[in-house]
């Protein structure tokens, strides 16, 4: 049984893409749920994947997963949605030649056009979420007590204070995804010295994997600082009469030049593990090759792989001469995801 290939940029190819951007976004950030929550808690100074699995269970490494799948969902729809129209859009304004020779430019201006109205839509799921995964209490038992809470404490404005922060994040993210993404498979056929067209399904699934994972450690850096500050200006309120930009400056300033960068490692691996869900298949666990083999427990001594080391303790405030037990709980943490 043979189908009907889908018009280009017909009616049905944005639904399918629509479709297509609510199996990739909602599914996958469901799926890596506990990577987001340690990550989120980390940002917040609290504690590591086994911590939340000794005191709360499997069922609290997925705080959050309702809000979690239904915002993503209406994300990716509109995503991966309007980043096709806007890509045939501002391609005919430009024109054939000029939309050729200026692409970079033209994916830049899509995605970002996209997403500005993705995050519209999933910033009120998104301020729940986080204030269910980074509350020391219970926030709430269910999605529709959190949103009650939220809506009667804050009113409709507490849905929406993380925008600005919501779009420098992931507006630079989604322009690096998209962007980074095109040039890099279109440098990959060009390396490889055939066109896409004779390569098979599975040849084409490699390099869009291998494409989207590079992708995603560009992503992961770009917009890390504001994916730290929605997380945390979604869970502090703001005192009477202060402004979003007034609390980001205070929280800046608490943070510090390190503390804005926490959490990061954490989120490079649940971008890459989205990336890898995306393409239908599990790459390589390359991150096991990276630091963790041989470390002793020997005193404040801690061998091999001393600069990945160093990295994970600075980030979480450590330093090799702090107390030996919170070094080794804080490494332990981490050995969890390598």
């Amino acid at each position: 049984m043979s189908s009907q290939p889908i018009e280009l940029y017909s009616g049905k190819y944005y639904i399918t893409c629509a479709f297509g951007g609510v199996l990739a976004c909602g599914l996958t950030h469901t799926f890596v749920t506990p990577l987001d929550l340690v990550k989120c808690r980390r940002q917040g100074n609290f504690d590591g994947w086994a911590k939340i699995y000794r005191g709360e269970g499997f069922r609290g490494l997925y705080t959050g997963w309702v809000p979690t799948l239904v915002g993503y969902s209406f994300q990716g729809a509109a995503k991966y949605g309007f980043y096709e129209i806007f890509k045939k859009t501002y391609s005919d304004l430009a024109g054939e030649e000029n939309a050729h020779k200026y692409r970079t430019t033209l994916y830049l201006s899509a995605s970002a056009s996209a997403e500005i109205l993705a995050d519209i839509a999933l910033c009120p799921w998104e301020a729940l979420k986080v204030r269910m995964q980074t509350s020391t209490e219970p926030f709430a038992k269910s999605t529709s007590e959190g949103f009650s809470k939220i809506l009667k404490n804050e009113g409709v404005s507490g849905f929406y204070k993380g925008l600005t922060p919501l779009w420098a994040r992931q507006v630079p993210y989604t322009m690096m995804k998209f962007a980074s993404f095109e040039r890099t498979v279109e440098y990959i056929y060009k390396t490889v010295g055939k066109p896409k067209e004779e390569y098979n399904k599975l040849e084409q699934l490699g390099v869009s994997f291998l494409g989207g994972y590079i992708a995603g450690v560009f992503c992961a850096i770009v917009s890390h600082p504001a994916d730290t500050m929605v997380s945390k200006l979604n869970n502090i309120k703001k005192a009477e009469g202060e402004s979003t930009a007034a609390l980001s400056l205070k929280i800046l300033k608490d943070l510090g030049p390190l503390g804005i960068w926490r959490g990061l490692g954490t989120r490079v691996i649940m971008i890459e593990k989205k990336i890898e869900i995306r393409n239908y298949r599990m790459g390589p666990e390359i991150w096991s090759q990276v630091g963790f083999r041989g470390v002793r427990k020997s005193g404040h001594y801690l061998a091999e792989a001393q600069d990945d080391i160093y990295w994970i303790l600075l980030s979480h405030g450590l330093e090799f001469n702090d107390a030996v037990d919170e070094v080794l709980e804080t490494l332990e943490s981490e050995l969890y995801f390598w």
